[in-house]
């Protein structure tokens, strides 16, 4: 699937121990060097588990009050299932902050 930057998408997550995953939303943050390869943020409706709530969840695509993990990942762009939508220019200000600090850009 075609993604772009700030893009909301549903993609298989695996979990740590790498033995299943589960379809999660993430946001699109760039292209790798390799053709076909995305880095993504993953989203979770989780409180506990959020780094950075988004402010403008609904209007992003998302069903239910959201946050964004402090976790980078490189996925193939075969793997995402759906487009939900995209970040607004409010929560794209503050998740490109946060990836500032979390890089030490």
């Amino acid at each position: 699937m075609n993604c772009s930057r700030d893009d909301v998408v549903l993609l298989p997550i695996p979990f740590t121990d790498l033995n299943s995953s589960k379809v999660r939303p993430a946001i699109v943050i760039g292209h790798g060097s390799f053709p076909g390869d995305l880095f993504v943020i993953p989203i979770t409706s989780q409180t506990a588990d959020w780094d950075l709530p988004l402010s403008d969840w609904q209007a992003s695509g998302l069903n239910v009050p959201s946050g964004v993990k402090a976790q980078l990942a490189t996925i193939d762009d075969r793997l995402v299932r759906q487009r939900l939508g995209k970040l607004t220019a409010r929560d794209r200000a503050v998740v490109d902050q946060q990836l500032r600090n979390w890089l030490s850009l």
